[in-house]
């Protein structure tokens, strides 16, 4: 968690990280003159610390340093749950192809080769510039009109996130908004789909939920991937469910997660317990109950002893009217019917 948001900025604001001095003032006066604005670190360490107080709109990164090469600190920032869409352009005398290849599995998008031509520079920070901005209007529309959406590399590692997609994965699965990427759950269910063939039908996966909170219930079927149509999951949360749907990106290579919420109808234990006048303890129980679950179920599931799950059974069957679970579990089924009806 971190204390302080860190500032985006207006401007174009480059983060300058070198570890060599004539370079920083060399590059530092040559954006300056061009009209970015300048803020410096000396290693990788360093830059990672002033994310959390600033935000740029590029960084401009030695690859060779000292205590936090380049590398490791270009993929710590694209680990970073503010900064991981800022993009990082490299500055490296290492040509060879598999350091460039390095470069770029570390997260980066641009490199340039030493000796510095400020010129290249500048016209290549302009350029990604440019792209960054078509992008941040992108993300900020999808936000204005609170779509939940989360685009996946073909991996299935997140990519980016909307602010309603944060929200919601934070509500329903107790996962933390800051979080860069998944909840385990969905982590492995994408994996399944991206694993899977390419078929006409689309696969579905339930994760069934008390209180927001996932007690295992999941049931999978059919065995189409994400590659054909979409496949679909559900997560439930009191009234609410989160319908999740993965489909596959115009861009090949690229998969996107689709949510949107709707209110669940009345189960019928709670419309019973409403006419029986039950605690809402009792109407839970009463729920699982009918649902076939014994009572070491429902305490774990409800994170209570048995001898109290029992204890609320025996109010139930007193308001009730019944003696027996089956003869419960047929009441709620029966007031399950006459609601359909």
């Amino acid at each position: 968690m971190y204390s302080t948001m860190p500032q985006a900025s207006d401007n174009k604001l480059v983060m300058l990280v070198d570890d060599t001095p004539d370079n920083l003032k060399m590059l530092s006066d040559a954006l300056d003159e061009a009209g970015y604005m300048v803020v410096v670190a000396t290693d990788g360490a360093s830059a990672l610390e002033r994310l959390d107080f600033v935000l740029p709109d590029i960084v401009l990164m030695d690859a060779l340093m000292p205590v936090m090469d380049g590398f490791e600190a270009c993929r710590r920032i694209k680990a970073h749950p503010v900064a991981a869409h800022v993009p990082v352009v490299f500055m490296t005398g290492l040509t060879e192809p598999e350091h460039v290849v390095r470069g770029f599995q570390a997260g980066g998008i641009d490199y340039v080769t030493k000796p510095i031509d400020t010129d290249v520079v500048l016209a290549r920070l302009d350029a990604h510039l440019r792209n960054a901005r078509i992008m941040s209007v992108a993300m900020n529309a999808m936000d204005a009109v609170a779509n939940a959406v989360v685009v996946l590399d073909g991996q299935g590692q997140v990519t980016w996130k909307t602010s309603k997609a944060r929200l919601w994965l934070s509500e329903y699965f107790d996962h933390a908004e800051s979080s860069a990427g998944l909840p385990p759950v969905l982590t492995t269910w994408i994996a399944q789909q991206l694993e899977r063939p390419r078929a006409e039908d689309a696969a579905a996966f339930t994760v069934t939920a008390g209180n927001g909170r996932d007690h295992g219930n999941a049931n999978a079927d059919g065995g189409a991937g994400a590659g054909a149509g979409a496949a679909a999951a559900s997560q439930n949360a009191g009234r609410r469910e989160l319908r999740l749907r993965l489909t596959a990106s115009r861009k090949a290579g690229e998969y996107v997660l689709l949510m949107d919420e709707r209110e669940l109808p009345a189960a019928a234990s709670d419309t019973l317990a409403a006419a029986y006048q039950l605690t809402a303890r009792e109407g839970e129980v009463l729920q699982w109950l009918a649902k076939g679950k014994t009572n070491r179920d429902i305490g774990e599931i409800l994170g209570m002893a048995p001898r109290t799950v029992n204890k609320h059974l025996e109010h139930v069957y007193v308001k009730l009217g019944v003696e027996t679970r089956a003869a419960a579990t047929a009441l709620v089924l029966t007031h399950r019917h006459k609601g359909a009806a």
